[in-house]
């Protein structure tokens, strides 16, 4: 039997934490959903600062704004493409500090990704609760607040934290990337 080097021990560890904190995000998610429909459902908006921000139960069928009504499959698939690639990102990911914020990041977004995928599946429609009255925001759930906010601080990231050579573990070329070992 070989022995698992420390790198590889490392490597497991974090993509373990990746796990657990993954599903702690999407427990999260869903217990506030459960909540929304538990009091929010076929009820009057619950106003929590007047005339700025109210939790008002929709059962969106569609993506952000209301586009792509009734796409539900379309949905799941690009989610499925999106964590594959999340996946393959986290598991190529170095163990170095430097990448902590990586992981933190694509792991919100698997995690909002997996939320909205599981109400899209089990109810054909996304639990929608949070209305920002204030600019008239489309309401959202903690699942696209996952996504969205970490998907601004990761393009941020990319443009101004990590540099090119930092992200080369990336590259489908293996040559490639068995050199930055």
């Amino acid at each position: 039997m070989r022995a698992i080097s420390h790198s590889a021990k490392q490597k497991r560890k974090r993509l373990i934490q990746d796990i657990i904190f993954i599903i702690i995000l999407i427990a999260f998610d869903q217990f506030t959903k459960y909540l929304a429909v538990l009091q929010l459902k076929d009820k009057s908006a619950f106003k929590i600062i007047d005339g700025v921000l109210e939790l008002n139960y929709l059962e969106n069928k569609g993506a952000a704004f209301g586009m792509l009504q009734n796409q539900g499959g379309f949905f799941v698939f690009v989610a499925v493409i999106v964590l594959g690639v999340i996946a393959y990102i986290l598991y190529k990911t170095p163990n170095a500090k430097k990448y902590t914020l990586m992981h933190i990041l694509l792991s919100l977004i698997a995690a909002g990704a997996i939320g909205n995928m599981i109400d899209r599946i089990r109810l054909d429609y996304v639990v929608d609760f949070i209305y920002i009255i204030l600019i008239n925001f489309p309401i959202f759930n903690v699942a696209d607040m996952y996504v969205s906010f970490s998907t601004v601080i990761l393009v941020l990231a990319l443009l101004f934290y990590y540099k090119e050579s930092d992200l080369s573990f990336i590259s489908f070329n293996q040559k490639k990337y068995r050199e930055l070992k």
